[in-house]
């Protein structure tokens, strides 16, 4: 029988300090995640310097208490792996420093994992097999991203945003409407009361063939209807009844499903898909994996979606896909950076 590999992931990309242990790829055998949802809560978004602070202090329990719900030794690990882009820059420096300087201490590999393809390998996890290529689409805070996808390493860029990306205008809309941070879930929770026929937003297609993405409009259609054209006026959402702002929210969550779903159709078109992939923490929108699901039983296509439970920034998707690159011997050396971008 083969050894188990068995691999230590850390994640800091953003506000999440986030360790897990994972065997082979897919036998999880431990995932710990610090949220740090109330820090920011007041601010209304994520304060990087707050977030930053956040993850020193939560890094050590962090890795710790992965380490002793396995139960494994961080000597016995077989890789330490750390998702050191894209995010933010501040928050990464922290997961990354710790990600080496364990390596070093243990004389362990490290492997070095991109944030979004890990969303992506998070509705890979439970697949017995997947049929390719595949057409992946990461909705998340930071990223709404179309690739190609031939095998858990080779992701081809076919489509992202322009300017906002579906998770920030989640934010921005639910701040418009006085509603909580995050966004993502109080827009949700809103719109189940609420009629997607409402209000007709914008669908921004961008142009014929486009993969790309732009919720920009959008947003700003929805701060015009609740401030008025000219932008003067003071906000009416303060006079609106419960149930206008929760049409508002419908409204807006159905033109954005939309937008992803087209847009997944048409790379589906492009590249003869065969399966579609969904991960980030908008993917654990209902709404949205209902739209997918729709899509793909008109097209004949096996919708794969990350379980709620990954759909958020965690370590199980770094060390998951971390298997992969430990497999094909891909790993990095200490002079690894945290990038912002990938």
């Amino acid at each position: 029988m083969a050894k188990e590999i068995n691999i230590l992931g850390i994640e800091t990309s953003c506000d999440e300090t986030a360790a897990s242990v994972v065997a082979d790829g897919k036998i999880v055998k431990s995932s710990v995640v610090a949220s740090q949802v109330k820090l920011h809560e007041r601010f209304g978004g994520v304060v990087p310097e707050l977030a930053s602070r956040a993850h020193i202090e939560k890094i050590y329990p962090v890795v710790t208490q992965a380490l002793e719900d396995a139960p494994i030794k961080i000597e016995d690990v077989d890789a330490i792996a750390i998702a050191n882009q894209p995010g933010l820059t501040i928050s990464l420096i922290v997961g990354v420093t710790a990600a080496k300087t364990l390596a070093l201490a243990t004389d362990k590999p490290l492997i070095a994992i991109n944030h979004v393809h890990a969303h992506l390998q998070a509705a890979m996890i439970e697949a017995e097999s997947i049929d390719l290529p595949a057409i992946a689409l990461v909705v998340s805070g930071g990223h709404t991203s179309l690739y190609d996808c031939e095998s858990a390493l080779e992701l081809e860029l076919i489509g992202s945003t322009i300017d906002d990306a579906a998770g920030e205008a989640f934010d921005k809309v639910a701040s418009i409407l006085g509603l909580p941070y995050p966004g993502g879930p109080s827009i949700e929770k809103t719109a189940k009361n609420g009629n997607p026929k409402a209000v007709r937003f914008p669908r921004s297609m961008l142009k014929k063939d486009s993969l790309d993405f732009s919720f920009s409009g959008l947003k700003t259609a929805v701060l015009y209807h609740c401030q008025g054209q000219d932008m003067k006026g003071e906000s009416k959402v303060s006079e609106m009844s419960d149930q206008e702002i929760a049409d508002i929210a419908a409204s807006f969550q159905q033109a954005v499903v939309d937008v992803l779903v087209a847009k997944t159709k048409r790379g589906i078109e492009k590249i003869k898909a065969k399966t579609v992939l969904l991960g980030g923490g908008v993917a654990a929108n209902t709404a949205l994996r209902e739209g997918l699901q729709s899509m793909c039983e008109a097209e004949g296509k096996k919708l794969l979606v990350a379980p709620r439970s990954l759909c958020t920034d965690n370590a199980v998707m770094v060390a998951s896909l971390a298997y992969h690159k430990y497999k094909a011997g891909i790993f990095a050396d200490l002079t690894l950076e945290a990038k912002a971008t990938s």
